[in-house]
């Protein structure tokens, strides 16, 4: 008895020893201001990515500074960083040390496979190689009459729902059909939805609830790497089928859903290119589908840049919902800000009608709109979709900064170390509404502040985003792929519904939701959707 109560007392001594020197190396990080910490056991970060953190995520991204604190659970601190050079420094410069996390990684691949949200160095590389053109702009310029034959369709869905009167349209359900339509139709070559009425659509419904669901599991999410390693794929199944929960089973369905459909449409594809050129053109696309040409550029790729197909089959998962989720919200949160400023949306309508963009414009014309393209990066930049963009040292770093940080102490930090397995979360809506940069107005939605030069210092600025001084599409070589196709999705829908019809606002209570993606919802009602009043456009 004895000897294992010795042995006890030496476990727990290690241990104790272990611990101490893990927040003895993290100790300098509690010198950074931030909100109060939150229980021990959980930290302020599940409150940070609740879905009911909209105000708690602006207080941090605004009201602290650069670099700001925040706890993880046993009081780990994680860094909220918005500084443009630090930024550039951990998405660029030392990219190799700050990688997506684990629990990032394996809630990928265990949604959509081996696919780019969970692949890292040369694996990620290789990837990304065979993936680059076909999001290029001249494929944006060949998909371009195809997405405005998908909105004129939903044009007239909306037209033959809202009659000749005035009616409440939940704008998202129609966006997400459509969203879902033009990657099916322009990327995958298949259709999901004749958007010719309104009709259940079940896959975008799935789609829809994908990430709230798994939202709703909160901090679970971040235990899955305790779990992804533990034994063969059908034992971790089999563990999973007898978890007592409803929402780790309405998880599961969903992912099971998406992987069905994503196969589905492969063998689809693969069957006609295996009927040869003649199969191909009778396909939706007529080959020129982002899946179509990913396929073929495949199969003339040499062996050492050739995906196996389970990883073609994840990029397909992966393209489907990077192409339906964000975009709709977007398109949705769009929509809202028009309604709440009708001087804008009537000169959006009168720029839209004078150039006839509603029946057609070539890429390059759809893009010289000014206030169109303002009206889509002024929401980019002030309401991003996804907040919870995260990276983890990979080793010790010490990250420079732009602007110096006062400590706690009042010690003045130039610099910043980040220790081996620190988090940082990525202060997209810190960069992209940070004073210094945009000046006073920073909070205020104006979007013709795009139709005269940028400041002068969010020009010199080191902001390593991939996407007009903003990291909304992030930056480096993580950086949102598809960010030109849902630019050009946006602009064709404000393009053709707002030349069509009016919004107004509904009598409804609608809340932003913070998730992977932001979404609206009636109150705390748990389906996203966006309810706005809607009516043909008439004009004097």
């Amino acid at each position: 008895m004895q000897h294992y109560m010795l042995a006890a007392l030496l476990i727990l001594l290690f241990t104790t020893w272990h611990l101490l020197r893990f927040y003895r190396r993290l100790a300098p990080l509690n010198n950074i201001s931030g909100p109060l910490s939150g229980s021990f056991m959980k930290g302020n970060i599940v409150k940070f990515l609740s879905r009911e953190s909209a105000s708690f995520q602006r207080e941090v991204a605004l009201n602290y500074g650069p670099v700001v604190r925040l706890y993880g659970p046993l009081r780990k601190p994680i860094m909220y960083i918005s500084d443009p050079t630090a930024l550039h420094s951990i998405l660029i410069k030392e990219e190799s040390i700050f990688q997506e996390t684990k629990a990032f990684m394996e809630l990928n691949n265990l949604i959509f496979g081996r696919g780019l949200g969970s692949t890292l160095g040369g694996h990620h590389r290789k990837q990304r190689k065979i993936l680059n053109p076909v999001f290029s702009v001249n494929h944006m310029r060949h998909l371009l009459p195809l997405f405005y034959n998908i909105i004129h369709k939903l044009r007239d869905g909306i037209a033959a729902e809202i009659g000749d009167g005035t009616r409440e349209v939940d704008v998202l359900g129609w966006n997400s059909r459509a969203a879902l339509e033009l990657i099916g139709q322009g990327g995958l070559g298949y259709s999901f939805d004749p958007l010719t009425e309104k009709v259940p659509n079940e896959f975008g419904d799935v789609l829809k609830t994908l990430f709230p669901s798994i939202q709703s599991l909160d901090i679970l999410r971040r235990l899955i790497p305790l779990f992804t390693g533990l034994g063969p794929a059908w034992l971790r199944r089999a563990m999973l089928d007898m978890v007592p929960s409803e929402r780790v089973q309405t998880v599961k369905k969903l992912i099971d859903a998406i992987e069905v459909r994503s196969k589905e449409i492969y063998e689809s594809k693969k069957a006609a290119m295996r009927g040869g050129d003649e199969e191909v053109m009778k396909q939706i696309g007529a080959g020129k589908d982002i899946m179509s040409v990913l396929m073929k550029a495949n199969m003339a790729a040499s062996d050492a840049d050739r995906m196996p197909e389970n990883e073609v089959i994840a990029q397909m998962a992966g393209l489907i919902f990077a192409a339906t989720d964000t975009t709709s919200n977007t398109l949705a949160r769009i929509l809202e800000l028009l309604a709440v400023h009708p001087d804008i949306q009537e000169e959006l309508r009168e720029e839209l009608l004078s150039s006839g963009a509603a029946e057609g414009l070539s890429y390059d014309e759809l893009n010289k709109l000014p206030l169109l393209d303002g009206v889509c990066r002024e929401t980019a930049r002030l309401y991003p979709t996804a907040t919870s963009s995260s990276r983890e040292a990979t080793q010790d770093a010490m990250v420079p900064l732009g602007e110096p940080v006062v400590g706690l102490d009042g010690t003045v930090m130039r610099e910043l170390h980040i220790p081996k397995g620190v988090e940082v979360v990525i202060g997209t809506l810190g960069c992209n509404a940070k004073k210094s940069l945009w000046g006073e107005d920073t909070l205020v939605w104006k979007p013709h502040r795009w139709m005269s030069p940028l400041p002068t210092a969010v020009s010199n600025a080191p902001i390593p985003g991939v996407y007009s001084n903003i990291m909304t599409f992030l930056g480096g070589k993580r950086a949102c792929l598809g960010f030109k196709f849902s630019e050009m999705e946006m602009k064709v829908v404000l393009s053709v519904l707002v030349s069509k019809f009016t919004f107004e606002l509904s009598d409804k209570p609608v809340q932003w939701n913070v998730g992977t993606v932001w979404y609206p919802t009636v109150g705390m009602e748990s389906k996203p959707r966006m309810p706005l009043k809607v009516s043909l456009y008439k004009s004097d």
